[in-house]
């Protein structure tokens, strides 16, 4: 098929969910996307046999531009290569400068909203599934999605909302050609990494200034978002209320999506460690309003979450609580420790199907996303 073409090495990564379906040559579908590939030889025959992904277009649009209404139904798996995509493109229009620079900011954050707002548990999913090792790219996308929901929480206004999102995609434009080399490293920062480290805030609004982009709001999100309340943050050392509350929650996103991630040089956080790191740092703050947001928004099982039931069974977050409504989650392997052909839902309310624990396989799973999720393949 014309729109198909060859899985790049490099492209997927050991141990993470495949981010697409993965296809033959006739078009057929062979893996789903969160298919998670588990060793080297596997990952050999799958470049070996000629797989295919679908192309993306390095094309200018159809990203939305900041006034357009996409009336399509929102599914972030399936939207997510393209996410990632015209977020790519995004920032190369910054870095170029591009004339339209300013429209792809807006539109992707636009995009961004409407996905968490439609399909909100799917999209805290994402960050938790791909959270694994994600590329810079998957990182920044995270830290939009993340603030999307600290926004939401505090009752944030759309417009302002937009901008913080857009600060959030942008915050680290400076850094992204290194992000990936720096999180895969063991060995200390050099001189000069810590100098673009430190000076990348600035670096970022200067792009952002060069490709007409002059928000105010959004370029002083930018500007603090390494601050620190008691003042030992950077660039300009401010502290307390002197730091933009938008600046704060980039920050937070940040600290959040570093914890769970994978590292060469230490282990992720499970999903309880993390929040128990984020409820003690809360503690030294005057104003606990951020964390609280965000920790309310994650509950204490985020969709994505791989649990273990009061059964025995092991299972995927996938709905947080509402209402009167519990916790769902779906159920993929038995209590003997078996894979379930499938998978079960589970409301997580019911005695025998409580959550017990937080659930830290050595290898993530495979999982088909849309089926867990109810999304349509077609």
């Amino acid at each position: 098929m014309s729109n198909l073409v060859r899985i790049a090495p490099g492209a997927l990564v050991i141990g993470k969910p495949l981010p697409w379906t993965v296809y033959d040559a006739e078009g057929n579908v062979l893996l789903t996307q969160g298919y998670v590939i588990q060793t080297d030889v596997q990952l050999e025959q799958l470049f070996e046999r000629g797989l295919f992904y679908p192309r993306r277009s390095d094309a200018p649009a159809p990203e939305p531009a900041a006034n357009d209404i996409d009336e399509r139904p929102r599914n972030p798996f399936s939207d997510y290569p393209q996410l990632l995509h015209t977020l790519e493109l995004a920032l190369r229009a910054i870095d170029r400068p591009a004339p339209d620079a300013r429209q792809r900011v807006l539109g992707l954050a636009n995009l961004v909203i409407r996905c968490c707002r439609e399909a909100p548990d799917p999209c805290l999913a994402l960050v938790h599934l791909y959270s694994v090792e994600p590329t810079a790219y998957e990182q920044t996308l995270f830290y939009a999605i993340i603030c999307y929901f600290v926004g939401d929480q505090l009752g944030m206004e759309d417009k302002r909302l937009r901008v913080l999102i857009g600060a959030a995609l942008t915050a680290n434009l400076a850094l992204l050609p290194f992000s990936d080399k720096l999180n895969q490293s063991r060995h200390r920062l050099s001189e000069s990494q810590r100098a673009i480290i430190h000076k990348h805030p600035e670096l970022a609004v200067a792009a952002l200034e060069r490709a007409g982009i002059d928000n105010r709001l959004l370029l002083t999100i930018v500007a603090q978002h390494h601050e620190q309340p008691d003042g030992s943050g950077y660039p300009a050392g401010l502290s307390g209320p002197d730091i933009l509350p938008e600046a704060r929650i980039v920050a937070l996103a940040e600290r959040y999506t570093a914890m769970i991630t994978r590292r060469a040089y230490r282990n992720r956080y499970n999903i309880t460690e993390a929040r128990q790191a984020l409820a003690e740092a809360s503690h030294r703050l005057q104003d606990r309003s951020l964390h609280q947001a965000l920790l309310r928004a994650l509950t204490p099982y985020p969709p994505g979450a791989l649990v273990r039931l009061a059964n025995n069974e092991v299972a995927v977050v996938t709905h947080r609580p509402t209402g009167l409504q519990g916790a769902v989650a779906q159920a993929i392997v038995n209590p003997t420790g078996n894979r379930y052909v499938g998978a079960f839902k589970r409301d997580c309310t019911r005695p025998e199907y409580q959550i017990q624990q937080v659930e830290v396989p050595d290898d993530l799973p495979s999982m088909d996303f849309g089926q867990l999720w109810g999304f349509d393949r077609s």
